[in-house]
């Protein structure tokens, strides 16, 4: 099917972006990756008056290290976070977890940002930036301001990011010489999780110091495991211990029904991915 019609603009700075998103236009989109928001287009489930194109900014690509935190532009493509050495070191978990979104094809299209905004509540990266406590920067009319994750993903497919703003760049704490892992369960490769989770974790001595726990597909937005994480806390990184406490995971959820499997299945799935998740990030 084809779209219908849209004036088109493609700014070279956010400053630029921000001046095409405050425009009189009555329904405008921001095209990043163009994965999610192109096919929603052809099968014109959306009909925007105006597509402001963000892929000709520079500086809204790159990763950079910036001390204590690594600093990487939302228009970063999937591919360039999974091979970048600086996320593999000090944030391992999005880079495995990036390694994980459907093929090589969308992972040279897709952003980092794109999925962060879409907030489809199956998508692979909005779980690990949450363990990690990232922090989500916006720009608008107003200026910049800074969204913690735990506040930034409100509903299904809703975030903090406001219809004439657009996420600038997304910053990380290191979590250098953590372990990490992304456990994920599909039926077919390449699908969307029907569950997964994020798991990093600190090991000192055998015994696990310090743990973020993640979930993909548990509810309208990704949860942070909180209760696996405390009951991590100065256990042993072994099987009975860690899966005793990721017997809890699945506890406050509201996973979907579909033809992917029942509420009681994904709560099943997500305590047994939770203890894999966390036995591999402690093993690595």
């Amino acid at each position: 099917m084809i779209p219908v019609a849209f004036d088109y603009t493609a700014p070279s700075s956010v400053a630029d972006a921000v001046s095409a998103l405050g425009s009189d236009s009555e329904e405008i989109k921001v095209l990043a990756g163009g994965q999610s928001l192109i096919p929603v287009l052809r099968l014109r489930l959306a009909a925007p008056t105006l597509l402001v194109d963000i892929g000709r900014i520079p500086e809204l690509r790159g990763i950079t290290d910036e001390g204590d935190a690594l600093v990487i532009g939302a228009m970063t493509t999937h591919a360039e976070v999974a091979d970048s050495d600086l996320v593999k070191e000090h944030a391992g978990v999005l880079a495995k977890a990036t390694e994980a979104v459907a093929d090589p094809q969308v992972r040279h299209r897709g952003t980092l940002g794109g999925s962060l905004v879409h907030a489809d509540p199956a998508g692979d990266l909005p779980a690990p930036i949450l363990a990690l406590d990232a922090e989500l920067v916006i720009a608008g009319a107003d200026g910049e301001r800074t969204v913690p994750a735990a506040n930034f993903f409100h509903d299904m497919f809703a975030t903090a990011v406001g219809d004439r703003e657009i996420l600038t760049k997304v910053r990380i704490p290191k979590h250098t010489g953590w372990g990490a892992h992304y456990e994920k369960f599909t039926r077919v490769a390449q699908q969307w999780s029907i569950v997964a989770v994020a798991a990093t974790v600190k090991v000192d001595g055998g015994s696990i110091s310090a743990a973020k726990v993640a979930l993909t597909n548990m509810g309208a937005t990704p949860i942070r495991a909180t209760g696996v994480e405390q009951a991590l806390l100065g256990r042993a990184a072994a099987g009975d211990t860690v899966k005793q406490a990721a017997s809890s995971a699945a506890e406050g959820t509201n996973p979907p029904t579909d033809t992917n499997g029942d509420a009681s299945y994904r709560r099943h799935l997500a305590n047994v991915l939770t203890g894999r998740a966390v036995l591999a990030a402690a093993a690595n």
